[in-house]
């Protein structure tokens, strides 16, 4: 069996979704669907079995899973990078990773982690994914930090030829309907631009730095779930790896894009950036994708246009919006 933790969230369904169109529905879906609208990410998904997290880790601690476990990948962890319930996010994004990688390893079973480009910080000490580099990151806030103690561990463990730990930059698309206040900003333009015919973007709190030229590394989900099957297939390939286009584009970039893809005239509005987010928003992303492709990887990311085109067009669009 495959395990897919956060199998019903963002990534983990789109991911979900490609190995059924690669015709494996031999996966167990892993989350906590609660009272959430997840579980609409999941009614055109194939798979055996869905487990509750908590369910799933009393199972996994005990090893008492009903199944062999051929694959782990786990994207089950909380993605918010406003929560501040540090002791949480210790117990969801670190500990319960690094138990989950231990459990896995055990068993001879194929481990991918949820990395993330929070652990980067403002960026100042730059983007490579290099391991020697790892352990000089700042990131700016608990979520990232939390991301970037399982990397550490991974590294203190000597895990770069077993494991993969992958640093998503901005991913966007399909199935990210549930996630409330962190959808990307191309959902919320479309949605902005559908009921008034304008955008408002954030304005600019860095000297020099014009409203709306914040730039992040934009990168569709389809993308990320097509390199996840890749190694799948490829247990050859392992490390630290960022998941990005390797190209900064700007949130006016991104504004346009939506517009053009809608067939609307371009509108922006720039509003103040909210005072908890001073000082702790990430200006400039750009993904180092050296060493991802010196791997061989033959995953092609797409541009922001077509990435935005394909995500308004065939999803947003449409009645039926989900992957």
């Amino acid at each position: 069996m495959l395990v897919i933790t956060g199998g019903a969230g963002f990534i983990g369904s789109v991911l979900v979704r490609q190995l059924n169109a690669a015709g494996r529905d031999d996966i167990i879906v892993v989350d906590n669907l609660a009272s959430t609208e997840k579980w609409r990410n999941l009614v055109k998904a194939r798979y055996a079995d869905y487990l509750q997290r908590e369910r799933f880790l009393d199972l996994f601690q005990r090893d008492a899973l009903p199944w062999r476990v051929e694959a782990v990948v786990h994207l089950g962890a909380c993605s918010s990078t406003t929560e501040r319930d540090a002791d949480f996010l210790m117990e969801n994004n670190f500990h319960y990773s690094r138990d989950l990688c231990r459990f896995a390893l055990d068993r001879g079973a194929r481990f991918i982690n949820a990395s993330s480009a929070a652990t980067y910080g403002d960026g100042s000490r730059g983007f490579s994914d290099d391991p020697a580099q790892i352990s000089q990151l700042k990131p700016l806030n608990m979520y990232g930090y939390s991301k970037q103690l399982f990397d550490l561990w991974f590294l203190r463990h000597g895990l770069e030829t077993d494991v993969v730990s992958l640093k998503f930059f901005n991913v966007y698309g399909p199935n990210e309907y549930h996630k409330g206040p962190m959808q990307s900003v191309v959902v919320k333009a479309f949605r902005q631009i559908g009921e008034g015919g304008r955008l408002r973007l954030f304005k600019s709190d860095v000297s020099g730095l014009a409203d709306g030229e914040q730039k992040r590394d934009f990168v569709y989900v389809k993308d990320c779930a097509a390199l996840m099957l890749w190694l799948l297939e490829t247990p050859s390939v392992n490390g630290i790896f960022n998941v990005g286009t390797g190209q900064a584009r700007s949130f006016n970039d991104l504004g346009r894009a939506v517009f053009a893809a809608m067939g609307r005239p371009c509108a922006i509005d720039y509003v103040d950036m909210p005072a908890e987010l001073h000082g702790k928003y990430q200006s400039y992303t750009c993904a180092d994708m050296t060493r991802l492709r010196a791997t061989g990887c033959p995953v092609r990311f797409a541009s922001l246009e077509e990435g935005v085109d394909d995500y308004v067009r065939c999803h947003l669009a449409q009645d039926d919006a989900y992957v």
